[in-house]
């Protein structure tokens, strides 16, 4: 008995061993990106997995909003720049370090000689092949999963598609579409369509890129970069400190967060995780996310209610195109003399925001708390777990489908709508946590907060008043000083402090 005790133990510790070490393979760098992060990789990431509602059978989707961010792009051009400037940069690091005769025994040969991949192009950001991969794939994912709404002969006022001006945007619609209409018409040998893909100017688009619009929001985006950066730079300036003495270079904190891109870009657009990303530890590329992760929070998420109350248009907009669906439906208009489906394709500027607006990604009370205006705390530093990572609430061609059903047989409520985020069905807060919400409920729960605003009153410098108050509370006091005698100059001279 002593001795198959001892063999029990010895097997028992060797599977710990085997399971200690199947735990360290198991980090994907892929999967760590921010929103530079693959759509294939980030969607079928466990954690993005929920336990979805059963939608009773009498349930029947009658209407789609979509709202997608472009797909996987190209490096910009000032980002191409700034990696033609490390390989001039390595070379000086490696030239400093000889001179000192430092050791450069740990230091990766591909850097010894390293030019940027991109070098000598001239253009930027647009949708690469992979891109293209992701949103015709999604569009004929989307078809499959809905064929009721789906079945209609395309007409634009039936399916509504719409882009940015931006380039990669109005690509990413059209790759879309083209997976959507697969075998629909007549063009080539996949029998292709035409298609209509609508653009606002982008002076004036506050319905994709209400970011590029709103004068306040640009004003605190552009307040906060200090911030932002002083909540990065411990994290940096230790990353910074390991390189140096991991392989022997005066590498700065510039350099760290450019190779940090490198890294990025590599994984992502070219499947290389063993060069740049190879240079830090798993450690240490969690806390590079992270400090990604924390600047979307706070410039483009739940770190102030500018950052999503501005995409007010967008979600008046989805609101609209359900009722009307739920007009068609109740006054029985003909199959193919109504809108089933709204599809807009845009970025991340438009997609977190809008995730936002529908309360997503959010824990307990948080959901009161962005109700009452409260910005959330900051997303806990690794290796705390959070639920706000950039490579699952905006990777390249994330997406939010809200689909509408109506549901006859239902006593209470005849109209649900359900929340699909980057294909899984996700809960919203609002909703008691789940993903299948009264249409009603979801309107009075979810949208009225915000829809109490106006665009205009969120974005003029001269309406907006200093933060501690709700927005229709500081208009109330606009008013109340005209009223009690101040004049307009003076009301008009306070400063928004965002």
């Amino acid at each position: 008995m002593a001795i198959t005790a001892k063999i029990g133990l010895i097997l028992l510790f060797l599977y710990y061993i085997e399971l200690s070490s199947s735990a360290k393979q198991t980090f994907d760098v892929r999967q760590h990106l921010a929103t530079v992060t693959r759509y294939d990789v980030s969607k079928d990431m466990k954690e993005n997995w929920f336990v979805s509602s059963n939608i009773p059978d009498q349930c029947s989707p009658i209407h789609l909003n979509l709202v997608a961010r472009h797909g996987t792009r190209a490096p910009t051009k000032k980002r191409k720049k700034d990696l033609e400037n490390l390989s001039t940069q390595l070379k000086v690091l490696l030239k400093d370090a000889k001179e000192r005769g430092a050791s450069l025994e740990k230091l990766p040969s591909w850097l010894r000689e390293w030019s940027s991949p991109w070098k000598g192009t001239t253009k930027g950001g647009e949708l690469i092949s992979e891109g293209e991969d992701e949103m015709y794939n999604l569009g004929i994912r989307i078809r499959e999963r809905f064929p009721q709404l789906f079945s209609d002969e395309y007409h634009h006022d039936i399916y509504q598609i719409r882009a940015s001006q931006i380039p990669r945007a109005s690509a990413s619609a059209v790759a879309f579409g083209m997976g959507m209409f697969n075998g629909r018409g007549k063009l080539g040998e996949g029998k292709h369509r035409a298609f209509a893909v609508l653009s606002e100017s982008r002076a004036s688009d506050i319905m994709l890129r209400f970011h590029d619009c709103c004068k306040n929001y640009k004003a605190y985006r552009k307040q906060q970069e200090p911030a932002v950066y002083k909540l990065k730079e411990p994290v940096l300036e230790e990353i910074t400190r390991s390189l140096v003495a991991r392989y022997g270079l005066n590498f700065t904190i510039k350099d760290t967060t450019t190779l940090w891109f490198l890294c990025k870009q590599e994984a992502s657009l070219l499947d290389i995780t063993d060069q740049a990303c190879g240079l830090f530890t798993n450690d240490e590329i969690n806390l590079l996310e992270w400090t990604d992760d924390l600047e979307m929070f706070i410039v483009k998420g739940y770190g102030n209610a500018l950052n999503y109350r501005m995409g007010l248009p967008l979600l008046q907009d989805v609101i609209l195109s359900m009722e009307q669906a739920i007009t068609a439906k109740e006054e029985g208009y003909a199959p193919g003399s109504y809108e089933k489906a709204t599809l807009r394709f845009a970025h991340a500027e438009t997609l977190v925001p809008f995730s936002c607006l529908i309360g997503l990604f959010l824990e307990g009370s948080e959901f009161d708390q962005i109700q009452r205006e409260e910005p959330l705390k900051y997303p806990p530093k690794p290796p705390q777990k959070r639920t706000w990572r950039g490579s699952k609430v905006a990777p390249f061609a994330g997406n939010n489908v809200l689909v509408l059903y109506s549901c006859p047989g239902n006593n209470t409520n005849k109209y649900f709508m359900q929340v699909l985020h980057n294909e899984h069905p996700i809960p919203m807060a609002g909703c008691g946590g789940t993903d299948f919400c009264p249409f009603d409920v979801f309107k009075e729960k979810i949208a009225a907060a915000h829809l109490k605003h106006s665009y205009e009153n969120l974005c003029n410098p001269n309406v907006i008043q200093p933060e501690g108050k709700s927005y229709m509370g500081k208009i109330i006091e606009m008013f109340s000083r005209m009223l009690s005698g101040k004049s307009n100059d003076e009301t008009s001279a306070q400063k928004a402090e965002l």
